[in-house]
């Protein structure tokens, strides 16, 4: 089956929070679900993934294109991932573009993967 699912940036939640909210909550009620895109880049806060009704994190390609090269950059991969389980989320890396990053991904235990290298978001296990 075939499922309706809207992004919805960190940037427009941050502009009016009870306004996302009640928006995402009147379509929830109709069966469509969302992802927070672009976490990681704003003015993120955790509060965010407690007070709004998505379905899945889209961890931000900016942490995903140095993935391989960074420390920094996978540990902060690694703690979207983790934290967004831990909030009942679905992660999904953006900007995958190598089988290196996809591997890399996988070992940190991400859901999904979307980018040039792989088409569509599409589970990685």
């Amino acid at each position: 089956t075939r499922r309706i699912y809207f992004e919805i940036t960190e940037t427009a939640v941050v502009e009016n929070l009870q306004r996302a909210q009640t928006f995402i909550h009147a379509l929830r009620a109709r069966g469509i679900e969302f992802a927070l895109d672009d976490f990681g880049v704003g003015s993120s806060s955790y509060s965010y993934l407690r007070s709004l009704d998505v379905a899945y994190l889209k961890i931000d390609g900016a942490f995903v294109r140095d993935i391989i090269r960074h420390d920094a950059d996978r540990a902060v991969v690694e703690s979207m991932n983790q934290i967004g389980h831990s909030f009942g989320l679905r992660t999904v890396a953006e900007f995958v573009e190598s089988p290196e990053q996809l591997d890399v991904l996988s070992d940190i235990g991400v859901d999904f993967a979307q980018g040039s290298l792989v088409g569509e978001p599409r589970l990685l296990t």
